[in-house]
């Protein structure tokens, strides 16, 4: 069933555009695996060194930018990462969707969401040392 607002397309024409989209959604797709490694990263060098201190007695002075410091900033990178990846994902998107109609539900885009959602919750965690 064809969307009579979409215009009609030859087949190397739809295929190409096809190839484009999935092409958005691979790129997407490879930030939000980059943006993952990031957030998670961050997490553990926290959570490591958490860890590792509540097993000694006696607290030692630490640095202004301590590993509770670089976790967050670790995590940070990956949430804006993440948002900035959506953001050139959707204007992408909306482009194709002038020229040569609405596309298929994107993944890709959901998932990206989820993991930004799991990113600010692993922030918040680390924000209030839970």
């Amino acid at each position: 069933m064809s969307n009579p607002a979409a215009p009609q397309l030859d087949s190397s024409t739809r295929l190409a555009v096809d190839r484009t989209r999935l092409a958005h959604e691979r790129t997407l797709m490879a930030w939000v695996r980059t943006a993952t490694s990031l957030i998670s990263f961050g997490f553990t060098i926290y959570k490591f060194f958490q860890f590792e201190l509540s097993k000694e007695q006696a607290q030692r002075v630490t640095s202004q930018f301590g590993p509770r410091h670089f976790g967050m900033v670790m995590i940070v990178i990956g949430i804006v990462s993440l948002v900035a990846a959506q953001a050139q994902d959707y204007f992408r998107r909306k482009e194709l969707e002038k020229e040569y109609g609405p596309g298929p539900f994107s993944v890709a885009a959901v998932l990206a969401v989820l993991v930004g959602g799991l990113g600010v919750l692993a922030l918040v965690a680390v924000a209030f040392n839970l």
